[in-house]
């Protein structure tokens, strides 16, 4: 019994010990923090990419052969992603074709999806921004919180109200801070929207679509390719003004064509013949007197 007892004594102490240990743990080593401590404050403080609100923006300009079937492959791949298109604007003119997509994808899909978008053809141009609204994120949550306790205390308030000033005051004041809740959470929003759905603007242009670098360029085939794409141009406007022009000449020119040539042929016909000169040494018809002979004038052998 004795052994017993003792045996049970000295596992209670261990025990004890054990106990007690584990409770000055967190207190020992110069009095450091409590690991749980630890762990929240690091959760606090968590500065992982995953952890963090961050806006990628991209653009890009692709030369395609077939701008239509292009945008329809952009515009799939991105529904593929979990995204959507949010904006669509095309020229279409055979080769000069351009079409400007703007395209919203989950933000864990941005680059497989520029990778993507930029396989479509030959890429000619690529830009990429990040910006991490974190801080801004925190400092709005903070401000709804406290805009929201501001609120609902003025609630409080205007319940209690006993007088008609007192009322109408308590009423703008709540509106205003209402109207300022509204705006915050609205850039909550904003900044939640553009964090979860990154926005890439691909520009898809046709084979026959200069670039800025191509517009920089000089030589003699350069003027001459532009030269001869100022004459096309010139030819197709002065075509489509002589089809502009040529209904006129045909209901207006005709006929006024044809009263000038009947008016010509109406004055020709009523000029007078001018009148028969009789040759030199004629004599004068039957009833008609010669004339005198002029002075000096020697009379035809």
């Amino acid at each position: 019994m004795l052994l017993a007892g003792c045996g049970s004594s000295s596992g209670g102490d261990d025990s004890a010990a054990t106990a007690a240990g584990a409770a000055a743990g967190p207190a020992n080593e110069g009095g450091n923090a409590a690991p749980a401590e630890k762990a929240g404050s690091a959760a606090a403080t968590d500065t992982r990419v995953d952890q963090r609100s961050i806006i990628y923006t991209g653009s890009l300009q692709v030369k395609v052969d077939d701008v239509a079937a292009a945008a329809r492959e952009a515009a799939a791949t991105t529904t593929r992603a979990g995204g959507f298109v949010g904006g669509d604007q095309r020229r279409s003119s055979d080769a000069d074709a351009v079409a400007e997509l703007q395209l919203r994808v989950p933000a864990d899909r941005f680059y497989a999806v520029v990778e993507e978008l930029a396989a479509l053809g030959v890429q000619q141009r690529r830009e990429i921004n990040t910006q991490d609204v974190t801080e801004e994120t925190i400092d709005l949550d903070a401000r709804i919180t406290s805009q929201r306790a501001r609120v609902e205390s003025a609630r409080r308030l205007l319940d209690r109200a006993t007088s008609i000033s007192d009322l109408v005051t308590l009423e703008n004041e709540l509106g205003r801070r209402e109207a300022d809740l509204a705006s915050l959470e609205a850039k909550k929003r904003r900044l939640a929207d553009l964090s979860a759905l990154s926005t890439i603007t691909v520009t898809l242009a046709g084979p026959d679509v200069s670039t800025a670098e191509e517009e920089n360029e000089i030589g003699f085939l350069v003027g001459l390719r532009g030269g001869w794409k100022v004459f096309l141009t010139s030819m197709t406007v002065l075509l489509t003004v002589l089809g502009a022009i040529l209904p006129w000449l045909l209901v207006l020119g005709v006929p006024l064509g044809a009263l000038w040539w009947l008016s010509r042929r109406r004055r020709r016909n009523r000029t007078p013949e001018p009148p028969l000169v009789a040759p030199v040494g004629t004599p004068p018809p039957p009833g008609v007197s010669a004339p005198p002979p002029v002075p000096g004038a020697r009379s035809a052998p």
